[in-house]
């Protein structure tokens, strides 16, 4: 695997949420800087041998925006 994507949403309390697309892999932050921390560090502790760890991460921000018609 050379590439994992997370999906991330806002959190509905503040901050935001990311979880991959096929891994159980999940983490949250405040802003968007720190979700970028914690997503590398979750990928660490996931993959923790380097020669299967997935060389880039994509993260896919999600925004629903709902418009009164």
């Amino acid at each position: 695997m050379t590439e994992i994507v997370f999906v991330v949403e806002e959190d509905p309390d503040g901050g935001y949420c990311a979880r991959a697309v096929g891994e159980s892999i999940f983490t949250e932050a405040d802003d968007p800087a720190s979700l970028r921390e914690m997503v590398r560090d979750a990928v660490r502790c996931h993959f923790p041998d380097e020669a299967t760890r997935p060389r880039m991460i994509r993260l896919h921000f999600v925004n629903d925006e709902v418009i009164a018609s």
